[in-house]
This record gives structure tokens, C-alpha cells and sequence, in this order.
């Protein structure tokens, strides 16, 4: 408890901000969280959660298979439905560099999740744990440097003794440390919708994905195998906003893949309400901490979907940060020492992840028919052959536990989310 009469404001109740609630509360902080929705809620869409996220999940005494069901292989195949390969999800080996942990495979385990679900059995560790969400706290600006303040659109004022900013690509707090930026976009956008799942789709529990020219399409059940996930990505010169919230005719969707096989036809005719949102490179921060004030998660490294691995960052990002303050603190060095190393010891990671999924788009986009056909066909070698090959080249990323194998706390019993998966 060595965060005792700390006052932590966190902003932005997502993943990261909830995670660092719970994480920080636990360690003794005084933990409150602004949120400027009038509830906590997210667009329908799912997640993955691999073996380091899960990690941290069990380490804030959270159960990752009570929120979401496990995942037993990711699938790769072609736009006609023929498999190129199929890789089952075994334990990950252990991290390459620095002090050896544990393998997180066997412990951590990969999972589909619905977000709603996790916010909410997030939202009740946090609460759990002694944090306090507010509601309607839209923050206008974030006054930076040792002794904080933050400015609500209610004209309200806190003065945190740390100030934590997870809200997002658009975050206040970012813009306070680093300015303005301009993204630039990728060329490539992106539709997520959840929809009721039909026997017609494919059984088991893993994630697929269906590679075409220029676009390919992620599929996985949620919920048990009630809904199915899809994440439709497509390479296009027409610009889209950066925003999950922007919604799309789902006859757009079905046109960019049309192409397609029978199975993924028949998903896309369930689709009633689609989000559509232009994919854009962000710049991992050069500075994620200022005074008594950090980034988190999106704020500080805006990631593609292209490895899963935004939630999963967030949620290593919220454990290193409550670890690193509290031994700060304990040394007595104070907690700027321990947001100094926590941008130390995460920045590197989040940006080599970050770059990894950069170079994983194009992978499933080829266009030049003799050119996907041999990739093609060297996959399904690799899969005969050398079935782990591919997972393995990640074992640095998924095979890490930043917990080292600690819990903060008992399992906490998750509450299912009472949210419409498929509004």
C-alpha cells in the first residue's frame, strides 16, 4: 500500500483508464476517474486478448476466461474459403531479452472478448478496489508540471497530486505534453460490426481471417458463440474520420467484399449497423510524462489493429505504471522518479509492437496474383511443415508477463455486461 493518500486522477474510462484505476487503487491510491459519457459504454465490437494482456488481467485478480471465451487457433485463408494455414494458440516461449519470466501461454491463455464486457468487469474492479468514476466530466485542458490541475467544461477544478491520461487519440492530456499533431493516414479503412451468430458460420473458437486483394476480414464468436465479430479492412484512397463512432451503410461494407466466399457472404447479410473509421500512423509520444502528469495506452501509442494488441498494450501499460510509482514512492524518490521509468521501460516495447503491426497489413492484401499465390501456398507449406513458425516470431510480445507472476488480489467474481452487443 505504498501509494497511501496519493490523489490520482485518471481520465478517459476505456480499458487502460480502468485497469489503472483498479491497479493504482489497489496499491493504496486515492483513485478517481473522469469519464465525459453520461454512462459507461462502448460501440459493439470485439477484442483479443493474448497471453500478455491476460497475464495482467489475473494479476489485477481478474478472470479473462469469466469475461471471454478461450480462442483455439488463428485461421488464415483465402477470399474462396480455402485454408492457408491454421496456427492453434499454444503457450508462447519465454521473453528473449531482460530477466526470464515465466511463459504467459500456459497461465495467460488467449480470449475473445466483447469490449463491453471487459469495460464493465473493469469498471466493477475499479469501483471494487475504492476507485470513484465520475460521470460527465468532460476535461477542457490539463495543466501540466508538479503540481497539476485539471479544467472540466463545468468550470469544476481538481488538483490531483498525478494526473493519468487514457483517453484516447484525441487526448487532452497529449496535447497538453506534446502539442498538436497530424496524423497520417494510411490508405486503408476499417468496419467493425457484431452480429447474431447463424449455423451456417464457422465452428470453434478461433479467429479467422479471409485475405483478398486489397482488404481482408476478421471473424470470431463472442458471447459463447451467440455473435460473431467482424473487422473488415480495405485499402482506399477515400479519406475516413480516425473515429470508432462514425457510422457506415453496411451496403458499402458488402460491396468492398463481394468477392468473397459463401460463408463470409452470409455474416455480412446479418449486418444491420456497421462503424467505419479511416485507419491513421500516429507517432508513438517522445515524451509520455510530464511533471506530475503520464500517458496511457492509445494517448501515448495510437497502435493499428494489425497484431490486436491495443487493449493488451494498455493493459501491460496500467500495470508497469502502478508498479513503477509505488516502488518510487517506497524508495522515496517520489513519483515523478516512478513515471520516469515507466516511460523507460514501456516506451520501447510499445513502439517495436507498434511496428510490428505496421508490416503485418500488407501480408494479407496482395494483389499480383502470382505473387499471392506463392505466399499462398508458402504459408500452407509452413503449416504443414513448421505449424508454430509464424506464432513464434511473437514470442517477444505475447510471452511476456510484465506481472512477473504477482497478484494484487483474490479473483474477483466479473460481472457480465448488460449492454446490446448487436444495437
Amino acid at each position: 500500500m505504498h501509494l497511501e493518500g496519493l490523489k490520482i486522477a485518471v481520465i478517459g474510462a476505456g480499458i487502460g483508464g480502468l485497469a489503472a484505476a483498479r491497479a493504482l487503487a489497489l496499491r493504496g491510491a486515492e483513485v478517481t476517474v473522469l469519464e465525459q459519457a453520461d454512462k459507461i459504454r462502448e460501440v459493439g465490437a470485439g477484442l483479443q486478448i493474448s497471453p500478455n494482456g491476460a497475464a495482467v488481467l489475473r494479476g489485477l485478480g481478474m478472470a479473462p476466461e469469466k469475461i471471454g471465451m478461450a480462442s483455439e487457433a488463428v485461421h488464415l485463408l483465402d477470399r474462396s474459403g480455402r485454408s492457408a494455414i491454421r496456427m492453434e494458440l499454444q503457450g508462447p516461449g519465454t521473453e528473449a531479452s531482460g530477466a526470464e519470466t515465466p511463459a504467459a501461454g500456459a497461465q495467460g491463455g488467449y480470449y475473445l472478448c466483447h469490449r463491453a464486457d471487459l469495460i464493465a468487469a473493469l469498471a466493477h474492479g475499479a469501483r471494487s478496489a475504492g476507485a470513484r468514476i465520475r460521470l460527465l466530466q468532460r476535461v477542457e485542458r490539463v495543466q501540466t508540471g508538479p503540481e497539476p490541475e485539471i479544467r472540466i467544461a463545468n468550470h469544476a477544478r481538481m488538483r490531483p497530486d498525478l494526473v493519468v491520461g487514457a483517453d484516447g487519440l484525441h487526448s487532452c492530456l497529449r496535447r497538453a505534453i506534446l502539442g498538436e499533431a497530424d496524423p497520417a493516414f494510411t490508405g486503408q479503412v476499417a468496419w467493425r460490426a457484431v452480429v447474431p451468430a447463424a449455423p451456417e458460420d464457422p465452428a470453434g473458437a478461433e479467429a479467422r481471417v479471409y485475405m483478398g486483394p486489397k482488404r481482408h476480414l476478421v471473424t470470431y464468436p463472442l458471447r459463447g458463440g451467440a455473435y460473431r465479430n467482424i473487422v473488415a479492412v480495405e485499402e482506399r484512397r477515400d479519406w475516413a474520420p480516425d473515429s470508432w463512432s462514425h457510422e457506415d451503410d453496411p451496403e458499402n461494407l458488402r460491396a468492398a467484399f463481394r468477392g468473397f466466399c459463401p460463408e463470409v457472404q452470409s455474416m455480412l447479410g446479418r449486418v444491420r449497423r456497421v462503424h467505419l473509421w479511416g485507419l491513421h500512423r500516429h507517432e508513438v509520444a517522445k515524451n509520455w510524462t510530464q511533471g506530475a502528469s503520464a500517458l496511457l495506452g492509445d494517448a501515448a501509442h495510437p497502435t493499428l489493429p494489425f497484431l490486436a494488441q491495443g487493449a493488451n498494450l494498455a493493459l501491460e501499460d496500467a500495470w508497469v505504471l502502478a508498479e513503477e510509482l509505488s516502488s518510487a514512492v517506497e524508495a522515496g524518490q517520489g513519483a515523478e522518479a516512478g513515471l520516469g521509468r515507466y516511460q523507460q521501460m514501456r516506451r520501447p516495447r510499445a513502439t517495436r509492437a507498434i511496428e510490428a503491426a505496421n508490416r503485418n497489413a500488407w501480408k494479407y492484401h496482395l494483389s499480383f496474383p502470382p505473387l499471392r499465390f506463392a505466399a499462398h501456398s508458402a504459408l500452407r507449406l509452413a503449416g504443414r511443415f513448421t505449424p508454430g513458425m509464424m506464432l513464434n516470431q511473437f514470442d517477444w510480445l505475447y510471452g511476456l508477463d510484465v506481472t512477473g507472476g504477482r497478484r494484487l488480489s483474490e479473483p474477483l467474481p466479473c460481472p457480465q455486461s448488460q449492454g446490446d452487443l448487436c444495437p
